[in-house]
């Protein structure tokens, strides 16, 4: 076993008591790694990552209070660019993986995926890899549709209840452009209407409006 200097530091940061506790039980010190702390706020991540120095922040998306663990892991990276952070989550949200790659987070790894994957991702970010899994598509009724960045920018915004002339000023585009990435997204998935579309993402979890 190493020695305590020798261990790398965990934070982990999941608003399921369940799942700290099991992250714990994986990255102790017979796997060389000690957990340093472990909480269930988001909003607190950071401040936890100045006094605890962590090498290793693992934050879920959604977690307790207001900030979103993507939000907070964007903060850690830019204050503190020599921790590691993985971030998880338990939904299938499509925007989640893309929008982990770019704030700068090292690995993205499914909630359900074993815990030996977990430490396997630790272990690669750690030797200076990025680890992501493939992109996903949303499975619609024409089949996969990909949709460009913008369209997913866009379609995101529209689940959170924005108005098209809302997210034209968001984007810093005309509002007939935004009506264009609509358009194109009802064509490639054949929906009459952005509701039935928003319907349909929301509903089957392909978006989450919350985060």
């Amino acid at each position: 076993m190493k020695s305590l200097k020798e261990l790398k530091k965990v934070l982990v940061v999941d608003d399921h008591a369940s799942m700290r506790d099991s992250f714990e039980k994986e990255f102790c010190p017979e796997h060389g790694y000690v957990v340093v702390g472990s909480i269930a706020a988001a909003a607190l991540a950071e401040e936890e990552c100045r006094n605890k120095r962590p090498d290793i922040v693992i934050i879920d998306v959604c977690t307790a209070g207001d900030i979103s663990g993507l939000q907070a892991a964007e903060d850690i990276i830019g204050k503190h660019p020599g921790i590691k952070v993985i971030v998880t989550s338990g939904f299938s949200e499509i925007s989640y993986i893309p929008r982990a790659k770019e704030i700068g987070a090292h690995s993205f790894v499914n909630k359900d995926s074993s815990l030996e994957c977990f430490r396997e991702a630790a272990r690669r970010v750690l030797d200076g890899e990025y680890v992501f899994p493939e992109a996903k598509t949303i499975p619609v009724p024409r089949g996969n549709a990909p949709f460009t960045d913008r369209e997913m920018e866009v379609l995101r915004m529209l689940c959170k209840g924005m108005k098209s002339p809302e997210i034209a000023e968001k984007l810093y585009v005309s509002d007939s452009t935004v009506r264009k990435h609509i358009e194109n997204m009802r064509t490639k998935t054949g929906f009459d209407t952005a509701v039935e579309l928003m319907m349909y993402v929301v509903s089957n979890g392909w978006i989450n409006p919350n985060v």
